[in-house]
């Protein structure tokens, strides 16, 4: 977005945040009007600048902040995450691990894995594994809906053993 912004408009995303903060905008919507009115803006472009003005994308939080804020009253649960990827950055050096709000996406070429504290007592792993059957414990993908197929329910450190990794390779392999 940042790069087709400078494309059309000639001028780079700090130029456009600058403008909002002079403008003293401080509503998101407003923002948007602003950009479509008096520059052009399409709504997607007016949107970006306007998430970007106010800090209030995840795109504009480092990774660290994401992470600190996902396990905010749950850092109980954050030693399973921490074991869920010292399991993962071994399966190769082609992953990306990419925080969101609320999880965290693990890519390949295609995510293959998302992990998200999803309670206060309970980590969801998601995982896309192509026509693998569910079981009492690899369930189905619940409320991660397509971008995963399976989900895994984690409430402690033990429960990330042997079987687990087996699910996380054929996830790795499948989206490579």
């Amino acid at each position: 977005m940042e790069k087709g912004l400078l494309e059309k408009t000639g001028k780079p995303l700090a130029y456009w945040v600058e403008l909002v903060k002079k403008a003293k905008l401080d509503k998101h919507k407003a923002i948007i009007d602003f950009l479509k009115a008096e520059h052009g803006f399409t709504h997607g472009y007016a949107n970006f600048v306007a998430h970007k003005a106010k800090k209030s994308d995840a795109g504009s939080i480092d990774d660290m902040d994401l992470l600190t804020n996902q396990y905010k009253g749950k850092e109980h649960l954050k030693p399973i995450y921490e074991k869920l990827l010292a399991m993962i950055e071994p399966l190769g050096d082609d992953i990306t691990q990419t925080p969101k709000k609320d999880s965290v996406s693990i890519i390949r070429k295609k995510q293959f894995a998302l992990i998200k504290p999803a309670t206060k007592t309970r980590i969801d792993l998601g995982l896309k594994i192509k026509d693998k059957p569910t079981t009492d414990r690899l369930g189905n993908s619940g409320p991660f809906g397509t971008m995963c197929t399976h989900r895994v329910q984690l409430t402690s450190v033990e429960e990330v053993d042997a079987e687990l990794l087996g699910w996380l390779k054929e996830a790795y392999q499948m989206a490579g």
